[in-house]
Formats: structure tokens, sequence, C-alpha cells
């Protein structure tokens, strides 16, 4: 079915729910005008629509793959990418002083859900690139700066990532790749990195790898990575294109979805590097693209949750089974609560996204600690919640199908497949989990307790106008709040034990958050009706999430090795 970029969406929440106008009212993002941010949406709406859909399911039917040596991608995947680079879409957010458009994150966030939507295997595509110019913006040098930032931002040269080894999954400070100075400001890179995305390409003139390596001195540990810029092949001065580096593509993943995108194995055998931020510093520059990625990978989550979502409707809508009063499933009670249940975390889950999105670009124009402290918190709950509930919604698209979402030729599996690895790459669900219960409380909780204090203020405006929906709000919040108090007073071992359901409880209830929000904005349209359903329905989830996050580790790891082996 013809794909539909829910643009009238995201103006809603950006105007009523994220707070955007804040953004605005900066010098820093001052022609980010409601005019202007209409039109750009509009604009990569109608390419998403247009040029992008119609390639998702030609590129999981003719996959990526390697041809002694070279990478092939699916037919209309380069004219594809040319689109989006023409468009400007890749550097939305770039500095304008090498060719980005200067644009908010939240705008960025918008136009990524659309694209991923549309495509997720070409949208990752520009996702790597644009992690890999937030990185050398901040901590390349300036000449680095002047000869690659241009060709990223045009679309010219693409970026990727390259942290995983064989033996170093999630543990990143178990790499062992080696950087050995060449004597002349160049580093020789050697070693092996896997689950590299868009590895290559067949359609971008230079390919361009963030590389995480060990100096002959380093220490061990994440304390002795370093980053190093290597591209596919290496430029002069002037950025013309000479020979080619030593690195190659030794095999493409056979994967479970995303066929469309090539996961290389990328091999360095002395491949000359560029060193990007300080020396062992490598971890601090990674995740500055890490984190573009995370707040990216959760909005792939949510668009893909979109387009599954659309396509179960239209299934919906067109299937006859039964005595309905329309004719068709949607009438059938459980029919209506998947479908229900899909539109509603759909919205949750894009607001936490974009709210989360404002406070980066909150953070960037005013530097304000509290701003980054909310950005950082948000960034896992992003992460985790969006994937989450894009596999939960691809999984129900299957089941309002029925039999035929078992079928490949209806499209619905497509995107339960593609969607899966979202809660992995970029760090597992597991480890944002891990991170909102350890880093993210290292304040005191003081971060989660100012968002708790806006959430219960703004639930106390509205307790006259919406009250059978503010109590079960405000009481959620008072819930949250325990929960954190208790997560703070804990050892760690107790703290992670719980991570999980305390990221999806917390989620749950900020979700309910921005679902009364909207209500406020729209009373008497679907907005109310949608936040009724959610904060009725699912809501409730909430107090056996947390319940869960408080139980500590004693009962968890009472069962052995044995018991669970028996």
């Amino acid at each position: 079915m013809p794909f539909r970029a829910p643009v009238s969406e995201f103006r809603f929440i950006l105007d009523h729910i994220a707070g955007f106008d804040q953004v605005a009212a900066t010098d820093r993002f001052a022609e980010a005008t409601p005019e202007t941010v209409e039109a750009v949406l509009i604009e990569a709406g109608r390419m998403c629509e247009e040029v992008l859909a119609p390639l998702q399911r030609a590129g999981d039917l003719d996959p990526a793959r390697l041809e002694n040596g070279v990478v092939r991608t699916p037919k209309g995947f380069a004219e594809g990418y040319r689109a989006i680079a023409e468009g400007g879409w890749i550097a939305i957010a770039a500095d304008p002083a090498h060719g980005g458009m200067g644009l908010p994150m939240a705008v960025t966030t918008a136009i990524n859900d659309m694209m991923s939507a549309a495509c997720l295997s070409l949208q990752l595509a520009p996702l790597m690139s644009q992690g890999q110019i937030e990185a050398l913006e901040h901590h390349a040098s300036d000449d680095i700066k002047a000869l690659y930032l241009p060709k990223l931002i045009s679309g010219e040269w693409a970026g990727t990532m390259n942290l995983t080894e064989p033996q170093a999954g999630s543990d990143v400070g178990s790499l062992s790749t080696k950087a050995v100075p060449n004597g002349d400001g160049t580093y020789a890179i050697t070693g092996q990195k896997i689950y590299i995305t868009w590895g290559d390409n067949d359609f971008t003139d230079n390919v361009c790898h963030l590389v995480l390596a060990r100096l002959p001195d380093a220490a061990p540990g994440t304390k002795g990575i370093s980053l190093f810029l290597v591209p596919k092949i290496l430029p002069d001065d002037s950025g013309a294109l000479g020979k080619a580096n030593s690195l190659k593509v030794v095999s493409l993943e056979h994967k479970m979805g995303l066929h469309g995108s090539p996961t290389a194995v990328m091999q360095y055998d002395g491949a000359t590097g560029w060193l990007i931020g300080g020396e062992h510093d490598g971890m601090r520059a990674m995740f500055t693209m890490m984190n573009n990625a995370r707040l990216g990978v959760g909005v792939q989550g949510i668009g893909v949750a979109e387009r599954a979502y659309q396509h179960a409707l239209a299934y919906a809508e067109g299937r006859r089974q039964g005595k309905t009063e329309s004719g068709n499933i949607t009438d059938h009670p459980d029919v209506r609560r998947m479908l229900a249940t899909m539109k509603a975390d759909i919205f949750a889950a894009r607001a936490i996204a974009l709210a989360n999105a404002v406070a980066i670009d909150m953070q960037t124009a005013t530097g304000d600690p509290e701003w980054a402290a909310r950005a950082a918190l948000l960034t896992p709950i992003t992460k985790a919640f969006g994937t989450d509930t894009g596999i939960a919604v691809a999984q129900m698209g299957v089941q309002v199908h029925g039999g035929m979402g078992f079928i490949e030729e209806t499209g619905a599996a497509q995107f339960s497949r593609d969607v899966r690895v979202t809660a992995i790459y970029e760090g597992t669900n597991g480890i944002q989990a891990m991170d909102l219960v350890g880093r993210k409380l290292m304040d005191g909780g003081e971060a989660a307790y100012r968002l708790l204090d806006e959430m219960e203020a703004e639930a106390e405006a509205a307790r006259s106008t919406l009250p059978a929906l503010v109590d079960p709000v405000w009481q959620a919040c008072e819930t949250l709040r325990e929960t954190v108090e208790w997560m703070v007073e804990q050892a760690p071992k107790d703290r992670l034990a719980g991570s999980m359901p305390f990221l999806h409880g917390f989620a749950r209830v900020l979700g309910a958050h921005f679902h009364l929000k909207a209500a406020l904005a729209d009373p008497e349209g679907p907005h109310a009706r949608l936040a009724e359903f959610y904060i009725q329905r699912l809501l409730p989830e909430h107090a056996g999430l947390l319940a869960h996050a408080r139980q500590g580790a004693d009962a968890l790891f009472a069962l052995s090795a044995e018991d669970l082996a028996s």
C-alpha cells in the first residue's frame, strides 16, 4: 500500500507537545519558523512517499550483495540516495559553514522518522553519515573538517562507524585493532571490524570509516581507545581522490531483515588513518556519534511502527470477515484493540523522541546544563522504547493480517524482520536500561525529579479540565517518583536487576503525560480519544513494571546456573 508521511502529526507534536516554540525562540534557531519547518517537512515527506517508499519491498527481494570484492546495492537505491543527498536531507542539522542546513535536531528527527518508515534499509546510510558529521564537527581538526565535512554533507562521500570486533561485542574495551604512527601525522590501522552498516556502496565516490583502535602505548580497556578517520580512497589536500586505501569488505552478513542494507565485515591492513580527538580519547569522540545514532535508531523503530500500522490498517479496512457494522474487521474488538494500541504507542514514542530532540536543541542553543541533563536522561528511553515499540507494533501488524501476515507477499512480515535489530545495535536495549539507572541517576535523580515536577505541575493545571485523565497520570508520576527514589538508594546490582522494567515503566508514564497534553490541545478531537484509550488501558502497565523494578537482585540470582539449565 502507498505510504503517507504523517507531516500533520509532526506539526501537532512540535507545536503542542514537545515545546519546539522554545527552540524557535532562540537566536541559534531563529530561522526555524513554523512556516519554514512546515515547508521542510512537506518536501521531505513528498520525497519519502514518492521516491523512497517504493524501494522498501524492492530492497528486500533484491538484497545487497558482494561481487568480486565490490558491493552491489539493490536496484533503485542509488537513485533514492541521490534524492536524499540532493534534497539536503543528510545534513539538516549540520553547520552551514560546511554546507549544512543548520536546522534543529527536532526537524532532523522528524525527517529521519519519515525516511525510516519509507525505506529503513536505505535510511541507514544517511543516518551513519549524520553521526559522523557531528563527531567531526565536535572533535576533528580544522583541516579534517574543511576536507571531509563538505563531502559528507553533500552526500558525495558516505560515513560509517566501526566499533565491534568478533571477540568484542558490547564490551568495546576488549577491542584489539591496532594503530601505529607512520611518522607523518598519519597512522597505520590494522584489524577486523564486524557488523559495519553500509560498510561500502556503489553510489558514493568515497566511504569514510570512523574506526576505534589502540595506539602502541594504550592502556587496557576503554581508556586506551583512540578514534581514527580511515577513508576507502585516500584524498589529497584539495579533496581529489587518489589511490585506494589498504582496507576491504571481507563479506556481507546474511541477516534476518534489512536485506537492502549491506552489513560488512571490514578488514584493515595497515590502512592510512587520521586521529580524531586526542590520543586515548576515542570513546568520548565516538559517543558523540553514538548518542546521535541512539536517538536516530529510536526513531527508526518509530518510523517502522508507523509504516507497519498504516499497512495493517489498510488491510483491516479492506478485509471482510464476520458480521460487523462497517463490514470489515476493524469492528472486531480485538482488531480494534490492536490498532488502537499501535497508534497510541506510536504517538507516545514519537512524542518522547521529539521531546528528546528539543532538549538537545536547547542544550545546543543555550548551553544550559539542565537541558543537557534532560537530553541525556531521555536518550536511553527514546532508543529502547522507540525500538521496542517498533518491534511490538510490527508484530501486531502481522497479527492483524491473520494468516496472511505469515505470507511474505503481503509485506507485513518484512517490517517485523527489518525492525528487530534496532533493539540490538547502537547499544542493546538492556545497555540503555543499565545506562538509565546507572549514569543517568548519578546526579541523585535530579534530572528525573525536575522532569517529574513538570509533569505533575501540568497535570495539576489540567485537573479541572480533564479530571478523569489527570488523576491516573498524576498518581503514575508519584509511583515513578517513588521508584526513582528507590533506585537512587540501591546498590548497583539491585538497580541493574530492575533496569529494563524501570525504563519501560518510565516510558509508560512519559507517554501518558504527552497523551494528556495532546488531549488538552485537541479536547474534542481524535487526540483526546486516543489519550483516553492510552491512559485507561495502557498506562496501568506502569504499576507492574515499576513494582518489578523495585524487587532488587536477590530473587533473580537465587536462580542458579544449574536451575536455569534444568
